[in-house]
């Protein structure tokens, strides 16, 4: 663990999964300021935050446990945008890309201490 967690490429992804999450709302509607909004920033700014907690325990049981958290969050996004594409407020190409990337380094993180 001596590396900062701002060094893993997991953190680097999803805090550009998570800037392009922000950009993308910034279009929605005002009625949505609330609602999915809100849900989508929390959602995404979730991911990173838990990688770098997770990381911060310093050990890979807490590490482990904090990235499966980060991956419902990740979930928990891609549902939102779901939600969005459907209300006609953007589209799921918008950020499946980065959901995409984030899901496969967290699951190869994951595959890595849990071998270890």
């Amino acid at each position: 663990m001596g590396r900062r967690y701002q060094d893993l490429r997991v953190w680097q992804a999803a805090m550009e999964m998570a800037e392009a999450a922000y950009a993308l709302v910034a279009g929605f509607p005002d009625s949505e300021r609330f609602g999915l909004v809100q849900q989508m920033q929390r959602s995404a700014m979730s991911v990173p935050s838990n990688i770098a907690e997770g990381y911060g325990r310093g050990g890979d049981v807490e590490f482990g446990r904090f990235l499966k958290i980060a991956r419902g969050s990740l979930f928990e996004l891609e549902t939102q945008l779901i939600v969005a594409e459907r209300l006609g407020y953007g589209s799921r190409s918008d950020l499946e890309p980065f959901i995409e990337k984030v899901f496969a380094l967290l699951s190869g993180m994951l595959r890595k201490l849990e071998g270890a």
